[in-house]
């Protein structure tokens, strides 16, 4: 009797997307700073800077930057992105998604770190991303702007968060390059200049189809563990030949953008920088059949996503 009973608790708390229990026999470590750190997933890091420095960029160009302004928007990025990634954990970590997991180990689901943790920490960076956004409202005068940070943080919470996370559902791409490109570049621009520009939309765009690389080539390395779990992603909806291409493709195109800007600001140039890391991560992910060698990608291609703004916007600047 005492058995089933047993069973029917464990049953209920995968029901209701609590993680289920590791076994006895297994051992887990408690988190020490450095998994905290790998947590964070620094790699992700170069997403939140580049639609900054864009977009500060492109303040330049319209004749009016505020250094207090463009780092206050770092801090937003940056607080966003580390909380999205927390928040991921988290959500990821209860549903059971991380027990197919073939990357890196998560906090949640190897059971490193308690749920109601790693949510608290997920929960304080966005905090600090309100508190922040909170400033750049004040000293702008722009109070509409409260809207748009209320819907970058509820899109940040609800890409693995809720019912049904569009993260499951193959949205995850249009999101990032919503919020981590055309909003973080353009908002960085207006909160700054008090206009969007052709720099700041064209240098999102650039931004935005990064951070969908980055996305993407992330999915594809979790392309098995995720169809196994149920999350469809853009990459399983593909498949592994057609997202590889994708991934290429998403990667490839901001040098378009950057050829079009070549013909106003001859220092465009330094952008193209960026090549001798995006090139080598496209080839590793058309040729990839390991998950480390995707996870190398990832990292060439937030990299080279951050020389190719900081080349761009230097372009700007200067």
């Amino acid at each position: 009797m005492g058995s089933k009973d047993s069973k029917k608790k464990t049953s209920n708390r995968s029901k209701r997307g609590n993680p289920r229990p590791v076994p006895p026999s297994v051992k887990v470590a408690k988190a020490g700073p450095a998994d905290w750190i790998e947590g964070a997933r620094p790699r992700t890091l170069p997403l939140a800077i580049s639609p900054i420095l864009l977009g500060t960029g492109a303040a330049v160009v319209a004749g009016s930057s505020d250094l207090t302004l463009a780092i206050l928007c770092l801090v937003v990025a940056l607080s966003l992105q580390v909380g999205v990634n927390f928040a991921n954990d988290y959500s990821d970590g209860v549903r059971g998604t991380d027990r197919h997991r073939v990357g890196p180990a998560r906090l949640t689901g190897s059971g490193a770190a308690k749920p109601a943790h790693v949510l608290t920490v997920a929960l304080s960076f966005f905090g600090v991303a309100a508190l922040a956004g909170l400033a750049i409202v004040i000293i702008s005068g722009h109070y509409w702007l409260l809207a748009v940070g209320a819907a970058a943080i509820a899109a940040a919470w609800f890409y693995t968060g809720g019912k049904k996370p569009y993260g499951y559902l193959a949205l995850g791409e249009v999101f990032v390059f919503l919020f981590f490109g055309l909003v973080a570049t353009a908002g960085t621009t207006y909160v700054q200049a008090g206009l969007v520009n052709a720099e700041s939309w064209l240098g999102g765009v650039a931004a935005g189809l990064i951070a969908c690389a980055v996305l993407m080539v992330n999915n594809i390395r979790d392309l098995e563990p995720d169809l196994a779990a149920r999350k469809r992603t853009l990459a399983v909806k593909l498949g592994h030949r057609a997202s590889r291409v994708v991934y290429c493709v998403l990667v490839l195109a901001p040098f378009l953008i950057t050829g079009f800007f070549l013909l106003f600001y001859s220092g465009a140039w330094l952008s193209f920088a960026a090549l001798f890391l995006v090139l080598p991560a496209c080839l590793i992910t058309l040729t990839a059949k390991s998950a480390e060698e995707l996870v190398l990608a990832l990292k060439l291609t937030g990299i080279g996503g951050l020389v190719y703004a900081a080349g761009l916007a230097a372009a700007f600047a200067f």
